[in-house]
């Protein structure tokens, strides 16, 4: 099948939870750590991990505040996860074609 190449996946996006990080930020924008962790029913140092791998491949920008003196994290998409997020969708749209 042409266009049949699993190497253009990209394996920091790939992972369940990784993959649902990226999947609802790209529609809600922003989100905050404990929405994240409700909608992708994971757990606190689960959901943690994948976030910094997604930070640390610049895909996601965190920003840490306090509110009512709790702290409180905020995750958005960076223009360069929207990027990969796209190529993505791309790469796994062409693996599917023509089923």
């Amino acid at each position: 099948m042409e266009g049949f190449d699993i190497d253009h996946i990209d394996e920091v996006i790939h992972g369940r939870v990784r993959l649902g990080v990226m999947a609802y930020l790209s529609g809600a924008g922003t989100a905050d750590f404990n929405t994240l962790k409700t909608r992708l029913q994971a757990t606190d140092g689960n959901l943690s991990a994948h976030l910094r791998k997604l930070e640390d491949a610049g895909f996601v920008r965190a920003e840490k505040a306090f509110v009512n003196r709790k702290p409180l994290t905020t995750l958005t998409l960076t223009d360069a996860g929207r990027t990969a997020f796209a190529a993505y969708l791309d790469a796994i749209g062409k693996l599917v074609e023509g089923r």
